[in-house]
């Protein structure tokens, strides 16, 4: 009998379940969107392209590995993590035989992997561009379409992509920046592949000779592609090969087949999918908890639009559990369609949004997007879920009082909310703060990221929970102000003491928005600010060799150096490390003249002497207050490639915001990165010498611009707005789910009084009265929300900048922040008139006469 009523009245209150409608369709596509991007990062293919030809490939081991052995209980638990390294990691050339020597093999051909751009224009988006020796382009297979292989150090052959784009053919001239000075090559040869050309990259072959030269990773190889023998299966050649390395050097390498190939061709794919693991998991967390606050909130306002109804039913003898199966019952209808619809406009949603990602360099393209039936049905059972548990929370009390006090309680609001409801609100307050606290302790970004937006939905629940309390005590302030509108303030100011549980579910969607807006807006100018503070205090060279392609040479460098007027120049190149699995930003800087171009603000040790020898290290007071460390410990970390070393360290300095957590020695770092140039050089001159003498100095190494400090200063800010804008990326969806709230919850609050509009209109109110009424609660709404917004905000932000810079200094760019207010003023002023003046349509006398 009760699906029967909740048919019925589904059918008949079409207008009154529109806007859970609209709430769930919109919760179910933000959860498919978001469970796109975290399957994409778990399963997402990573298709090869070099290595289309070579059935199996034996690589180096990409992670750091780390086991713990814990006892409890008399049993012994063992642990395994692994963490990926940020370059790439190379192979002992010795593996090259022992691969050949397993039955099967026909062919193990070595691959050497390295940068090597060349120096031209070229129409369209630059692809990256590799270098490799002539005698591994069969791995795809490479052909040649014209010209010959190269012969000797000055020749290289390119693919036809590439020669097609610039215009090149056999015995054109072509420079190449590779790993070390820019050289100029005649091309001898066009190659080509059976499957068409290459989409995602370029590829230059050279001489074996050159090739190494170029790579400087003498007795390493990248890679081995292994060519079966006919008729031999290549997963069981894999095995064997696996078996055949144990007990070698090259023990902990990877053979891959099939679609473990691509991680191995692209690390940046690899690395993207951990990234969209994390932010999809991020996304999708934030965006569970902010769908079930908005849920939640716009199904109590649709339940309390039903007072009068659910109260006749219990008039008429409607049990409490009849009533609360036929309202979840309506709630699984509406989940149900919500949850269908939403999770099938979730795939054109994630669609866009990865498309985005790509576009901003977040994803590379050969990361190919997954869309599999699981964040459909994820989306479909979280609409279900949070539908009927929406309901039962919001319909529990009219359900569970007397039936004459059901009538009695429609006809008005309780004065007081129910007492469950402010211990609830009180709870989350408190647990909110508790968050704050604990954030104002996190000093790294991945810990204090996800507990930010925590924070910021946690607090956002407590406004919607104590949301009545909150209102009547805004508006005992705001009543003077409000009476200077006229009749429609007074109005305006016995509605929000009145019904202050319906103004506080439009208020909580505001007070969120405004709060999870600037969050998200400011967050990284909080952490960026301060880092080029630090960076600005710590650079005290006058002048800084800036990369406008892939980087400053060493001779580039040196040739500044013995300028006259330079006293000091400072390569630094950088790269990510890890200690133990942590990861830590480092640099590497050259040694001579480092104290005359930079300063860290050592606070324990001295710099001097530093990187004299590839043995010492400096650290930020984070990493060493992290790992135990002070001048005289000994640092063991893995480099960006894998290789482990251990070093003293020197010096511990403040400015590990500015800098990085950990400095070596420049010949160090560049002996184990992809790409060894400098990404700047701190030039220290003596007065008098200016840019121009500079930059005539380094005219002949192309890519290379000479800034003023000051100009390095705002390149370093236009790289921080690019990550400001990539956050918001990020959340956007969150954003914007939570203004489609803020319109949905205000349009049906105004939708719903009808009534109450024809009665002010028929006991003498004008109009326009009852149109200013409107525009004064819909000011006091937005005023209240957003004050608890940005209060919300300030909290929050203000924590993490305590936890990340050491003082309490968030970064709020007034033009900014005054946009996200006023859109958020204006779309509440929006979702108010319109209803509004649709209502005000109705002549009065008809609303009045109307049955129900």
């Amino acid at each position: 009998m009760m699906l029967r009523y909740a048919l019925q009245t589904l059918r008949d209150r079409k207008a009154g379940f529109l806007g859970a409608f609209v709430a769930l369709l919109c919760a179910a596509a933000l959860v498919t969107a978001c469970g796109t991007l975290l399957e994409t990062g778990l399963r997402g293919k990573i298709g090869t392209e070099r290595y289309a030809a070579t059935p199996v490939l034996v690589s180096a081991d990409q992670n750091v590995h780390e086991t713990t052995v814990k006892e409890k209980k008399g049993k012994t638990k063992t642990k395994h993590k692994a963490k990926p390294v940020a370059e790439r990691a190379w192979l002992p050339a010795a593996t090259l035989e022992a691969v050949r020597a397993v039955p099967g093999v026909e062919r193990a051909v070595p691959e050497l992997t390295f940068q090597a751009v060349p120096l031209v224009r070229a129409p369209g988006e630059p692809r990256p561009s590799y270098g490799h020796a002539w005698t591994s382009a069969e791995l795809t297979p490479f052909t040649l379409a014209g010209g010959r292989a190269p012969r000797d150090a000055g020749e290289v052959v390119i693919d036809r992509a590439l020669a097609d784009r610039a215009a090149l053919t056999p015995g054109s001239e072509l420079t190449v920046q590779s790993t070390g000075e820019p050289k100029t090559y005649r091309v001898s040869g066009i190659a080509t592949t059976p499957r068409g050309d290459l989409v995602r990259q370029s590829a230059l072959f050279f001489s074996d000779a050159e090739a190494q030269r170029l790579a400087a990773r003498g007795g390493q190889v990248s890679a081995i592609g292994v060519l079966p023998r006919p008729g031999t299966d290549p997963g069981e050649l894999a095995g064997r090969v696996e078996q055949a390395l144990k007990g070698t050097t090259a023990a902990t390498a990877q053979v891959g087949t099939g679609d473990e190939r691509g991680p191995v061709e692209f690390l940046d794919a690899a690395g993207a999918r951990t990234k969209l693991v994390s932010m999809g998991g991020a996304m999708g967390g934030t965006s569970l908890l902010v769908a079930i606050l908005v849920v939640v909130g716009t199904f109590a306002l649709s339940v309390q639009q039903r007072h009068r109804e659910l109260a006749l039913l219990r008039a008429i003898a409607a049990t409490p559990r009849q009533l609360r199966r036929m309202i979840s019952r309506e709630a699984l209808l509406v989940g149900l369609a919500a949850g269908v619809t939403g999770a099938f406009a979730g795939l054109p949603l994630a669609a866009w949004l990865y498309g985005r990602f790509i576009d901003s360099g977040v994803v590379p393209p050969v990361l190919e997007r997954t869309a599999g039936i699981f964040p459909m049905f994820a989306a479909v059972a979280a609409s279900l879920l949070g539908a009927w548990a929406a309901a039962r929370i919001t319909g529990r009390r009219i359900a569970r009082i007397r039936p004459a006090a059901a009538l009695a309680e429609a006809a008005l609001e309780p004065r007081r909310p129910a007492w469950i409801r402010t211990v609830l609100g009180m709870l989350l307050l408190a647990g909110g703060a508790v968050l704050v606290v604990v954030l104002a302790s996190l000093r790294t970004e991945p810990a204090s990221t996800p507990v930010t937006f925590l924070a910021v939905v946690v607090l956002a629940g407590a406004v919607s929970l104590l949301g009545p309390l909150l209102v009547r005590g805004a508006t005992a302030l705001l009543a003077g102000p409000l009476r200077l509108a006229g009749a429609g303030g007074h109005l305006a100011t016995a509605n929000l003491r009145g019904n202050s549980t319906r103004m506080a579910s439009a208020v909580t969607p505001l007070a969120l928005l405004v709060g999870m807006t600037s969050t998200v807006l400011f967050i990284t100018p909080t952490l960026g600010d301060a880092a080029r503070a630090q960076a600005r205090d710590g650079v005290k060279a006058g002048w800084v060799l800036a990369a406008q392609g892939p980087g400053v040479s060493g001779e580039a460098a040196e040739r500044i150096r013995r300028t006259p007027g330079v006293t000091a120049a400072t390569e630094i190149v950088h790269t990510t490390v890890r200690v133990g699995l942590a990861k830590y930003g480092a640099q590497g800087v050259t040694p001579t003249g480092l104290t005359r171009t930079w300063d860290p603000a050592v606070t324990a040790g001295s710099l001097d002497g530093f990187g004299e020898g590839t043995g010492t290290a400096a650290v930020s007071e984070l990493a060493a207050d992290q790992l135990g460390l002070k001048p005289g410990s000994a640092l063991r970390l893995t480099l960006g490639d894998g290789t482990p070393v251990t070093l003293t360290v020197s010096a511990v300095y403040a400015r590990g915001l500015g800098f990085g957590d950990i400095t070596l020695p420049h010949a160090l770092v560049a002996a184990h990165v992809d790409n060894p140039l400098a990404a700047g050089v701190l030039v220290a001159a003596e007065p008098g010498t200016g840019r121009e003498q500079l930059a005539a100095a380094v005219r002949a190494y192309p890519g290379v611009a000479v800034l003023s400090a000051r100009d390095a200063d705002e390149a370093r800010a236009e790289r921080q707005a690019a990550g400001a804008e990539i956050n918001l990326l990020a959340m956007g969806l969150v954003l914007a789910f939570t203004a489609i709230a803020v319109m949905n919850t205000l349009a049906m609050s105004t939708a719903e009084r009808v009534r109450e509009f024809a009665m002010l209109r028929l006991a003498g109110a004008k109009r326009r009265q009852v149109l200013r009424m409107l525009r004064a609660e819909a000011l006091a709404v937005v005023l209240i929300g957003s004050v608890l917004g940005s209060g919300i905000a300030l909290a929050v932000l203000t924590a993490f900048s305590v936890g990340m810079t050491g003082a309490a200094a968030p970064a709020v760019l007034p033009v900014a922040y005054a946009v996200v207010v006023g859109v958020a003023g204006l779309l509440a002023l929006a979702a108010t008139a319109l209803p509004g003046r649709v209502a005000l349509q109705v002549p009065p006398v008809d609303v009045a006469t109307a049955k129900g």
